[in-house]
């Protein structure tokens, strides 16, 4: 079911012809312009009642709001022009907003791809689009998007790894722009149904459960320290790799391989260390 946009009568101009009837009614009588007959009393209450039930015809729409109709259980169509409106007394006249809303899921405990607990939250940002599927299409639609919601943040959560290293997969904590617009998309296919447009999901909330944080906080520290450690001796090989050829082809001195062993030792020693070296002064030569 589709929604069907119709046309509805400005309802200022309708509710003065109206009240310009029930005033004229009533001073036909205290004016004495119509003769206090039966026939005519009777006429004028009918002329009154009827512009009374007429009246249940006006309805507000604020901005950004539209309204259902319906006759006797069946779809007619919406109204979304603001302002103060006429149509049918007989419509029921639903009220749904089309403001842009947002709601933030509970915080949810699940198992990552790595089989991790882990807990999520997202923000979604959303607005309805079509008033007939979200009217008829679902019981409740604010529900159904909470509902929906909640369970593709949890559907995403157990497809990812918490974290990865630098070359692997999609993670849930590196790589949150891919992981914003996988999730935007999973949630606009639940509630495509429901009439519902998602404008932006975002994950606001990703912690390792309680019962293994602590662990796993020593594993990153761990990797960055492995990491930091890879780095500082690809640079220390690299100056000692600068130094050699340095001293080779400024003829400043003349190494044999033991020596040359001996000064790339030296060197890395006091490169990657993690504390000051003592030097050792050799007073002899350089082989003593």
């Amino acid at each position: 079911m589709n929604e069907i946009t119709v046309k509805s009568t400005s309802g200022v101009p309708v509710l003065l012809v109206f009240l310009g009837l029930l005033v004229s009614g009533v001073a036909a009588f205290v004016f004495g312009i119509l003769e206090p007959t039966r026939l005519t009393i009777a006429l004028v209450a009918l002329l009154e009642a009827t512009v009374i039930l007429l009246l249940f015809g006006l309805f507000m729409v604020d901005p950004n709001e539209a309204r259902v109709l319906q006759l006797f259980g069946r779809y007619v169509g919406t109204v979304r022009e603001s302002g103060l409106r006429w149509a049918s007394p007989f419509y029921t006249k639903q009220r749904i907003s089309v403001r842009v809303r947002n709601f933030e899921t509970e915080r949810s405990k699940v198992n990552d791809t790595d089989g991790n607990p882990i807990e999520i939250a997202a923000v979604v940002v959303w607005r309805v689009v079509d008033t007939a599927e979200a009217s008829f299409e679902v019981d409740d639609f604010v529900n159904f998007v909470h509902v929906q919601s909640e369970a593709a943040v949890r559907n995403l959560a157990t497809r990812y790894p918490y974290d990865t290293q630098d070359d692997g997969p999609l993670s849930l904590r590196g790589d949150t722009e891919e992981i914003a617009g996988q999730l935007k998309t999973e949630i606009q296919g639940r509630l495509h149904a429901a009439g519902v447009e998602v404008l932006e999901s975002r994950i606001t909330h990703l912690a390792y459960a309680p019962e293994i944080a602590s662990a796993m906080l020593q594993r990153q520290q761990a990797g960055a320290v492995i990491a930091a450690r890879s780095r500082i001796v690809e640079g220390a090989v690299g100056m000692v790799k600068a130094a050699l050829e340095q001293l080779s082809s400024e003829a400043i001195v003349e190494l044999d391989e033991e020596r040359k062993a001996t000064m790339v030792s030296n060197l890395l020693v006091v490169l990657c260390g993690d504390k000051g070296t003592q030097p050792v002064l050799n007073t002899g030569t350089l082989y003593q």
